[in-house]
């Protein structure tokens, strides 16, 4: 059920029909538009009585939500999310598209810090770097954990960077919510609906990659469990699928990319690092998520990817990363979109976390 506010509606009886909703059993999940606010209802089991709604002040009309996911669709909020980052320059979703790189892993401080220097002088806005890593085997290199973290928002200070990394579980998501501006749940952790929920309590961004195997429908409701808490803060990313191709690490289904926005108001990003497991795919894929209307790329890069602890052999060189930009600002540019070339702090104490 949704509760569609006059576009003259007040603060006050928005605030009036959430108390509303809640003495009825329910959960409000008030979503401001550009023109007006929506008002989400979870938590029924069945349907919600429009009469008693409908009668309260400021409400435009109530109409019922045939989707399984509400808060993650279009009939809840018309608007894209755009994601804003205070004190900065720095969006996701909207006009300008997220550039996001870094290595796979932070191995070591000079090794995060020669990354950061050289992808922030490319024009990225965001740094990624794994701090703990989900890996196939239990031998391979798990991430420095909290040593990492503190690289991290070190990279920040430094550089204006805004640092997206990865939680693997509850325990990790405390850390990783006190460091990062970004949390990203990566695609093993789609499912785990518990750490999804928790991330849903947190008040930052959070970075959903796609599972192995999801369907969109899936991928959307992983989505609505973040928001189901009230994190309404979710960026969508899609870092290929499992198939029977071998020419590639995964498939990279850039179409999911034009079906999520119709369904969907969310930020979808693409990661052709992940998508293609090759170097030499990267920047390809990258320049096609791009024109396929993606609101940005997160990208592994690494100045001596061939000693990586992790993930070399898709890791593009900064050079390449350059090149990579130049070429996205031109594809966006076409599409009436933008790739903005670094970070603008506007707040002094912004960099400070």
């Amino acid at each position: 059920m949704l509760v569609v506010m006059k576009p003259q509606a007040t603060p006050e009886e928005i605030q009036a029909v959430c108390r509303h909703i809640e003495q009825l059993g329910f959960r409000p999940h008030p979503l401001p538009g550009a023109q007006r606010t929506a008002i989400g209802i979870t938590g029924n089991q069945g349907q919600v009585e429009p009469a008693s709604l409908e009668e309260l002040s400021g409400v435009a009309e109530v109409i019922p939500v045939s989707k399984p996911y509400k808060l993650v669709s279009r009939d809840v909020k018309e608007d894209n999310t755009i994601i804003t980052f205070p004190g900065t320059n720095a969006t996701i979703g909207g006009r300008d598209l997220a550039m996001i790189a870094g290595p796979c892993s932070v191995e070591t401080r000079e090794q995060a810090f020669a990354a950061a220097e050289q992808v922030a002088a490319a024009g990225a806005q965001f740094f990624r770097g794994g701090a703990y890593k989900p890996r196939t085997s239990p031998y391979a290199f798990q991430g420095l954990g909290e040593e990492a973290l503190i690289i991290l928002a070190e990279i920040r200070e430094r550089f204006g960077l805004r640092i997206v990394t990865e939680a693997i579980d509850n325990e990790a998501l405390e850390l990783v919510d006190q460091y990062a501006d970004v949390i990203q749940i990566g695609a093993r952790n789609m499912q785990n609906y518990s750490l999804l929920r928790a991330a849903g309590r947190k008040r930052k961004p959070v970075l959903l990659k796609r599972g192995l195997a999801a369907t969109l429908e899936e991928f959307l409701m992983a989505a609505e469990y973040i928001m189901s808490e009230g994190n309404y803060q979710v960026i969508l990313c899609e870092r290929g699928v499992r198939t029977f191709a071998d020419h590639t690490r995964n498939t990279l289904d850039l179409s999911i990319v034009p079906a999520v926005q119709r369904l969907s108001h969310l930020p979808i990003i693409v990661d052709p690092s992940h998508g293609t497991g090759k170097r030499n795919k990267v920047i390809p894929l990258g320049r096609a998520a791009v024109a396929v209307g993606a609101d940005g790329l997160i990208v592994e890069v690494h100045h001596a990817p061939d000693k990586a602890l992790s993930d070399g052999a898709q890791s593009i060189y900064p050079e390449q990363f350059v090149e990579l930009m130049q070429q996205s600002s031109q594809i966006a540019a076409i599409l009436g979109r933008n790739v903005p070339h670094g970070i603008e702090i506007t707040e002094a104490a912004s960099v400070a976390h």
